[in-house]
């Protein structure tokens, strides 16, 4: 299926260009978000194949704007037939050494932008979204590990693989499929300073792989968790981390 309508936040670089460019490639028109990196978000979209592309800008971390954002592109592209929620923030804030106004700030930010800001764009995404539409969540691993230096991020990681449930529920007689992806590490430019060295060797060797995702890789998930082939995957999480962490 060909054609449709995607909006991608966080689409400026990392794991978000990639999946702008995937959909690209199949045919379909992609709205690229961002929220301050206007510079690479434009540099995303002109990489993108095809015509009919969008930029939307937005702080997601504030309601009014994610509306406005979410309905100029819905005007702009007659529609979303696809959400991907992969905007983020990850920020530093050990519980034992943070101060009460840092941890405190972070937890708002990060909540604000990674879990709020993806149900408040959910909730005006679906407003222009046909039956059978597609959201696809990206989550992390750390919402199964815990992220004991940043816990705001992994507490909001693991609030997206239930919300994602929650809506797969609730939208289901619509036929709104509704998945998350939770990848591990992830060779993106954010990642790259803890990927150099000794410490990107020992993240890699978390793996018996040897090895992290390439966004690509991670993008190619979400396309496939967006395509029709994938409605009875709807309410299910794909682990991305090369048996890096192993559950049930």
């Amino acid at each position: 299926m060909t054609g449709r309508r995607v909006l991608v936040t966080g689409a400026s670089r990392g794991i978000g260009a990639a999946t702008a460019r995937r959909f690209a490639a199949a045919g379909d028109r992609v709205a690229v978000h961002y929220g301050r990196s206007g510079e690479a978000a434009e540099q995303t979209l002109a990489s993108l194949e095809g015509t009919g592309h969008v930029l939307a800008q937005a702080d997601l971390a504030d309601p009014a704007a994610v509306q406005a954002m979410v309905g100029a592109v819905a005007g702009q592209l007659g529609g979303i037939d696809v959400l991907v929620n992969n905007a983020g923030v990850f920020l530093p804030h050990p519980i034992t050494d943070s101060t009460y106004e840092e941890w405190q700030q972070a937890w708002a930010q990060t909540l604000g932008v990674n879990l709020v800001g993806a149900a408040n764009v959910t909730w005006c995404a679906v407003r222009h979204m046909p039956d059978g539409g597609r959201i696809v969540n990206v989550s992390s691993r750390g919402a199964f590990r815990g992220e004991p230096g940043q816990p705001a991020y992994g507490a909001s990681k693991a609030g997206l693989i239930a919300f994602a449930q929650s809506l797969a529920r609730a939208l289901g007689p619509r036929q709104i499929a509704v998945t998350t992806v939770a990848p591990g590490w992830v060779a993106t430019d954010m990642a790259a300073t803890r990927l150099a060295g000794p410490e990107g060797d020992r993240r890699r060797a978390e793996s018996p792989l040897g090895q992290v995702a390439t966004p690509e890789e991670v993008a190619s998930a979400i396309l496939y968790l967006a395509s029709p082939e994938a409605t009875m995957a709807s309410g299910t999480v794909l682990d991305l981390n090369g048996a890096s962490l192993l559950r049930m």
